[in-house]
C-alpha cells in the first residue's frame, strides 16, 4: 500500500534515510559523513506536515514501511529563454535494502506519476550521483536520461 507519510512512521524512514546515506558515504567518502543522513527526526515531521511537500510510504500488510519517496512540484516560470513548465523533483528516494527486488520502487514510481500527470505535470525529474550504479540503473530502467550533467575537478592541495 502506498499512502501519506505520518508522524509514526518517523523513526523507519530515518533508519531508511541511514541504508541510503551508506551508499553515498561508501561511494564518496569525501563528500558525505559516514553514520549520517540526510534529515533528522525534526527535519522529517517538518517535511510530512509541510503541505507542499508531497511525502509518500510504501508499506506492507502489517503498515511495516518498505519505502518512501519525497517530492515537490517545481515550475521553471520566469527563466529566461526557457518554456514555462511544472515538473514534480524527487528530492529523496529509498527502498529498504532488504525488500529490494519485489517492484516496490516501481510501484512507488508508478504512483507519483500519477499523482504529476493530475497536477498537470510535463516530467519528473530527480538528481543520481554519478558513483550510485544500482540507482542509475534503476532510474534508466523505468525510463529516466539524462538531463544535464553536473561535472567536477578536484582541485589538489598544494
Amino acid at each position: 500500500m502506498i499512502r501519506q507519510a505520518l508522524e509514526k512512521d518517523v523513526e523507519k524512514i530515518g533508519k531508511l534515510m541511514y541504508q541510503i546515506h551508506k551508499v553515498h558515504s561508501d561511494g564518496r567518502p569525501d563528500l558525505f559523513i559516514e553514520g549520517a543522513r540526510k534529515f533528522n527526526e525534526d527535519d522529517l515531521r517538518k517535511l510530512i506536515k509541510n503541505d507542499k511537500i508531497l511525502f509518500f510510504v510504501y508499506t506492507d500488510e502489517s503498515d511495516e514501511i518498505l519505502g518512501y519517496m519525497i517530492c515537490q512540484y517545481e515550475n521553471t516560470d520566469g527563466k529566461v529563454a526557457m518554456f514555462d513548465r511544472k515538473t514534480l523533483y524527487v528530492d529523496d528516494f529509498c527502498v529498504d535494502e532488504d525488500a529490494r527486488g519485489q517492484q516496490i520502487g516501481t510501484k512507488l514510481y508508478n504512483f507519483v506519476t500519477e499523482v504529476a500527470k493530475n497536477n498537470g505535470c510535463q516530467s519528473i525529474t530527480l538528481h543520481v550521483w554519478n558513483f550510485n550504479e544500482g540507482a542509475k540503473k534503476f532510474y534508466e530502467k523505468i525510463g529516466f536520461k539524462p538531463l544535464k550533467i553536473l561535472m567536477e575537478r578536484k582541485l589538489e592541495s598544494e
